[in-house]
């Protein structure tokens, strides 16, 4: 049962992801060479800001999925096996904590 919910999780972040980056890439494209406040501005957009959240968390969960499958399957001993997958989890809390932070500050101007 554990293992269905995983691949359908792993299957949903996919899709999600897709619209999500199109989005990312398109900002990025249309704003190559613009300012700091120009790019604060829009950020600070609230579909823009929760576009941008919503992919950060969605990527993070995909990753977190991801390495946890690989470390099961090619990580050997245990010890080694829960440590990898602690790390994997770890980084995977991280990132959105930081990418949360560093976007919120951003757009709120601080």
């Amino acid at each position: 049962h554990r293992g269905t919910e995983t691949f359908w999780r792993q299957r949903m972040t996919a899709i999600a992801n897709v619209p999500l980056v199109i989005f990312l890439i398109l900002s990025i494209v249309t704003h190559i060479g613009a300012d700091y406040q120009t790019i604060r501005a829009y950020l600070a957009q609230p579909v823009v800001a929760i576009a941008m959240l919503a992919l950060v968390i969605s990527a993070s969960v995909h990753m977190r999925i991801g390495l946890k499958e690989i470390i099961e399957d090619y990580v050997q001993g245990e010890g080694a096996k829960v440590v990898a997958i602690l790390l994997a989890t770890f980084f995977a809390i991280g990132v959105p904590l930081a990418c949360t932070f560093a976007l919120v500050k951003i757009s709120l101007g601080s």
